[in-house]
């Protein structure tokens, strides 16, 4: 059977060693944070932040060296039409039941247990496999114009549901998203120009209308948090401080203090400034020098696949992990509005650091397919 011709052991030798070491080695640098940040929590809630880090990490791990060894081609054209309709449905409960704080009510629990997971974070892998075979389906008449409209209402649908729901950050990273996987596969400039004019025009409608008070007020705290230091503007303001503090070397696992009046995000939004507190430029640099290189192997991994949708696939995911670093990493340094993005594989939080385990999932899946069968070549 064509299913057996490609060995075990020739699929574990598939398996990208760079991507799992770069997300192994990122994942224990966010244990680590969390584990010296302890004190900074009521008694046994840090603990409880590590430990359930701890336990996702492992989970996501295995996720990703079982999923390896699927077929991702034979997987998502066997679910290709439910990929949308999920999405729908899982924005639906989380618009109905969902609760959380700051306007964002996009936590859904589990019923019987007090787990909370966030939807929006797995419909995002939805986005990026369903636009990906859009892409692939329109990819030799790409840039005509109903190709393109079909693509606009696509991603629209995507984005106006998660803004729709009132995950305002959320939906900057599908939009940061859309357009890395548009721009990758060939759209025309004339396009982007003309997307980007009308943004711009459509703004002031959008302020006006379409974000509430709190939304807006994080967009202008985000950029200028000195506009109200002790409210909207403290989270930024201390999370500058916390990087400031900690230098080129750090001030130690058990040193610094400016992290505690990050209070409740200190685990969370903001571990990048108590990364750098605790580790200082060093600790940093080093998770950076990881995330890009992540990234481009990611970049590299998408010139070569079989199959062009995977290709988007790769594109979207490590866009994903580029526009998620950069937004976190821009509002810890008080230079982007806090809009509640997590940063990959360094964050606590389950349901963002799964969602990014199974997308480090299908990109494994795509490198130990690369050639499905022997002899196999892709028709023309």
């Amino acid at each position: 059977m064509k299913e057996f011709s490609i060995p075990l052991k020739e699929k574990i030798r598939r398996i990208d060693p760079i991507v799992l070491l770069c997300v192994i080695g990122m994942n224990i640098m966010s244990i680590v944070t969390l584990l010296s940040e302890v004190d900074a929590f009521a008694e046994g809630v840090g603990m409880w932040y590590v430990r359930m880090q701890t336990i996702v990490s492992v989970a996501g791990l295995l996720i990703v060296l079982v999923f390896a060894f699927v077929d991702y081609d034979a997987l998502f054209q066997k679910t290709k039409y439910l990929l949308i309709p999920v999405a729908i449905i899982l924005i639906l409960v989380v618009k109905k039941y969902g609760k959380g704080m700051y306007g964002n009510d996009n936590w859904i629990t589990i019923p019987g247990t007090t787990i909370s997971v966030q939807p929006t974070e797995f419909v995002k892998l939805l986005m990026i496999v369903s636009f990906a075979m859009h892409l692939d389906h329109v990819k030799e008449k790409l840039n005509a114009p109903l190709s393109v409209l079909g693509l606009a209402i696509h991603a629209g649908l995507f984005v106006g549901m998660i803004v729709w729901q009132g995950d305002t950050g959320m939906a900057l990273v599908y939009i940061g998203i859309l357009a890395i996987m548009l721009f990758g596969a060939g759209i025309s400039y004339w396009y982007i120009v003309g997307v980007g004019t009308a943004a711009v025009l459509g703004f002031p409608i959008l302020w006006n209308r379409g974000l509430n008070n709190v939304q807006r007020k994080r967009i202008l705290y985000g950029f200028n948090p000195d506009l109200d230091p002790t409210d909207g503007g403290w989270q930024a303001i201390a999370s500058r401080s916390s990087i400031i503090a900690g230098g080129f070397r750090g001030a130690g696992f058990n040193g610094g203090t400016k992290y505690y009046t990050l209070k409740f995000a200190a685990q969370s939004d903001f571990i990048f400034a108590v990364l750098a507190e605790k580790f200082g430029f060093l600790g940093t640099f080093l998770y950076l020098s990881l995330a890009v290189l992540l990234v481009l192997r990611i970049f590299w991994i998408a010139r070569g696949t079989r199959k062009n949708y995977a290709s988007y696939i790769c594109i979207g995911i490590a866009g994903m992990i580029l526009v998620q670093a950069a937004e976190n990493i821009g509002m810890c340094l008080a230079i982007l509005p806090v809009v509640g993005i997590t940063c990959p594989f360094l964050s606590y939080g389950p349901s963002s650091l799964l969602s990014m385990y199974l997308a480090i999932a299908m990109v494994e899946s795509i490198c130990t397919h690369q050639q499905k069968y022997y002899f196999e070549r892709e028709p023309e």
